[in-house]
């Protein structure tokens, strides 16, 4: 699945909003900068003729059911072309059931589709390398996979591209704040970089 009208808006130089609805991750927790500043230097680098403008609706500490709670105004109201949703970490720290979380997406990518003509890029955050952590955490990532799937939607899998990248050798403790799951500025680029496959 491709973005495929936001991909022809850029190459045809057209306004493009993208609207991204998340938590810390999104909003750039303690950094100087953060993931969407880095993909908006990636995306005006590769479409120098593009109008792009990119509106930040991350919350630290939000989970999905905060993202529905405020989709019309910080979302459905900015008119946007694209939006991201990425949503999970919390969920999972914070016990959210499962289910509840998958239930609550799908809620959101119907009323985004029904309230705008916007596309929908579904992104997963950082992995997690405590072990209990990281399989609760891989619950709800996959869980974003499956819905992708099931809604024919695109889907960043940051979690995937930053284990790639540990694995060819990038210390994860390079990637990563004092507690050990927030992105520092590298890690951030790194999410850029994920998100950028999708265009």
């Amino acid at each position: 699945m491709k973005l495929q009208k936001t991909l022809r808006k850029l190459a045809a130089g057209d306004p493009v909003r993208i609207v991204a609805l998340g938590d810390s991750l999104t909003q750039g927790w303690m950094v100087r900068k953060g993931y969407l500043d880095f993909l908006a230097e990636m995306l005006e680098k590769k479409y120098p003729d593009g109008e792009i403008s990119i509106v930040n609706r991350g919350i630290p500490g939000d989970t999905a059911d905060g993202g529905l709670h405020r989709l019309r105004r910080d979302v459905c109201d900015a008119d946007p072309d694209l939006v991201f949703i990425q949503f999970g970490l919390n969920d999972a720290f914070m016990g959210v059931h499962p289910e509840r979380f998958r239930t609550t997406v799908e809620i959101m990518i119907e009323r985004i589709r029904s309230d705008t003509d916007a596309e929908i890029l579904l992104v997963t955050s950082v992995p997690v390398m405590f072990e209990r952590m990281d399989a609760a955490t891989g619950e709800f990532y996959g869980l974003l996979e499956s819905i992708a799937e099931q809604e024919k939607l695109p889907i960043a899998r940051v979690h995937r591209y930053w284990m790639k990248k540990v694995n060819a050798g990038i210390a994860f403790g390079s990637l990563v704040q004092h507690d050990q799951v927030h992105p520092n500025v590298e890690g951030y680029r790194l999410m850029a970089e994920a998100i950028m496959e999708a265009f």
